[in-house]
C-alpha cells in the first residue's frame, strides 16, 4: 500500500521549505502569490491532506466547534445550521453535531463528550433542560446560546428572534382579518412563554381578551393535532388557529380535516418559524419567518468574537421576524 504524501512531499514537489508549507495551509497571508499557487497545485496533485491530529497538538487547538441541538427533529434547526457553519468553515472551523434528546433519555452528560473532544468553542440549539449547567463550560470554552431565551450563566452569548414581535405580526393578522375568536396552540420554555404572552398581550390591547383561548401544545404534529381537537370540538370554536410553530400547526391542519372544516373557508391555520414544512405547496401556510438562517449567522459570529478575545459579559442579540402571508388564512366568516 502507498504511504500518505506528507508535508515534506509537498515542500518537494512545489521546491519550498516545509515551514512555508505550513504557512500556506495555515492561510497565512505572508506567502507571495506564486509560492501560494506552487504549494496548493502540489497539494491538488499529491492528494495530500493535513494531519488534523498533529496540527491540534501543535497549536492547541482543535478547530472544531461543538453544536448541541435540543431536539435534531426540528426544522427549524435546519436553517439555523446552515447559517451557523458558513462563517465557521470560512474561519476553517468544522462543527461537531450532538441531540440533545438522545443523551437526555440516557442521562448522559450534554456537554462532557465536547471537552473530552477539546473543541474550541460550544453552540448550545435550542432550549436546554438546565441551562445552567453551561456554567463550567462557559468557565473554560465561549459559548453561544441559539434560538432560546432561557436564563444562562455570565459570559454567555443568547442570540435567537424577537417572539414577541413575530406573534404580536401574526396575532394582528388574524385580528386584520376579522377574526375575534382565536386561540393560541402554545409551547414550553422561556421561548413559549414569549410567544403567550405576547398574544394575550396583542389580544387584549384590540379589547379581545375574552376570547382569547391558550392551549397547551408539545410542539409536535401529534400534540398540535390533539390540542387542536379539544378546541374544535367545544362549543363557541375558534374561527383561528395560532399555533407556536410549523410543526404542531400541520397537526391543526389534519385536526381540522378531520372534523370536516375547511382551510381556510372554515378556520385560519397559522404556524411560526417559516420551515420547510410550511412552503411545501399543498400546506402552504401562513407563518412568522423567524430568520433562523441570521440567528445562525449571528451565532457563529459572536462565537468567532469570543474565540478571539475572550471574557466580558453575555449579550443579547435579537433578529427581526417576518410574516409570511400563504394560503391558510382567509377573512372570518360572519
Amino acid at each position: 500500500m502507498r504511504r500518505p504524501p506528507t508535508i515534506r512531499d509537498v515542500a518537494e514537489h512545489a521546491g519550498v521549505s516545509k515551514s512555508l508549507v505550513s504557512l500556506v495551509l495555515r492561510g497565512s497571508d505572508q506567502v507571495r502569490p506564486e509560492k501560494r499557487e506552487a504549494v496548493l497545485r502540489s497539494v491538488r496533485e499529491l492528494g495530500y491532506r493535513p494531519n488534523a491530529a498533529a496540527r491540534s497538538l501543535s497549536e492547541r487547538r482543535s478547530r472544531t466547534v461543538g453544536v448541541l441541538l435540543n431536539d435534531l427533529r426540528n426544522p427549524w434547526f435546519v436553517d439555523l445550521l446552515d447559517g451557523l457553519n458558513s462563517p465557521l468553515h470560512a474561519a476553517g472551523l468544522r462543527m461537531l453535531l450532538a441531540d440533545a434528546r438522545l443523551n437526555r433519555r440516557t442521562d448522559d452528560d450534554l456537554t462532557g463528550p465536547f471537552l473530552d473532544l477539546g473543541v474550541d468553542g460550544l453552540v448550545v440549539v435550542g432550549t436546554l433542560p438546565d441551562p445552567a449547567a453551561l456554567g463550567t463550560v462557559a468557565a473554560g470554552i465561549p459559548v453561544v446560546v441559539a434560538g432560546a431565551r432561557d436564563p444562562v450563566p455570565p459570559g454567555v452569548d443568547v442570540v435567537a428572534g424577537d417572539d414577541g414581535r413575530g406573534t404580536r405580526l401574526v396575532t394582528e393578522h388574524l385580528i386584520g382579518l376579522g377574526h375575534r375568536r382565536i386561540a393560541h396552540l402554545a409551547g414550553y420554555g422561556a421561548v413559549g412563554e414569549l410567544r403567550r404572552r405576547s398574544f394575550e398581550t396583542t389580544m387584549r390591547a384590540h379589547g379581545l381578551a375574552e376570547y382569547a383561548v391558550v392551549e397547551p401544545c408539545d410542539l409536535t404534529e401529534e400534540g398540535g393535532h390533539r390540542a387542536a381537537v379539544r378546541l374544535l370540538a367545544r362549543p363557541g370554536r375558534p374561527t383561528a388557529v395560532l399555533a407556536a410553530n410549523d410543526i404542531a400547526a400541520v397537526g391543526a391542519l389534519s385536526a381540522a380535516e378531520d372534523l370536516g372544516l375547511s382551510v381556510p373557508g372554515d378556520l385560519s391555520v397559522t404556524g411560526y418559524d417559516n420551515t420547510s414544512i410550511s412552503r411545501l405547496r399543498h400546506l402552504w401556510l401562513t407563518t412568522v419567518d423567524n430568520a433562523g438562517h441570521e440567528v445562525g449567522r449571528r451565532a457563529a459570529r459572536c462565537l468567532l468574537d469570543r474565540m478571539e478575545t475572550p471574557g466580558g459579559e453575555g449579550r443579547l442579540h435579537l433578529t427581526v421576524p417576518t410574516l409570511e402571508i400563504r394560503g391558510t388564512t382567509a377573512p372570518a366568516v360572519a
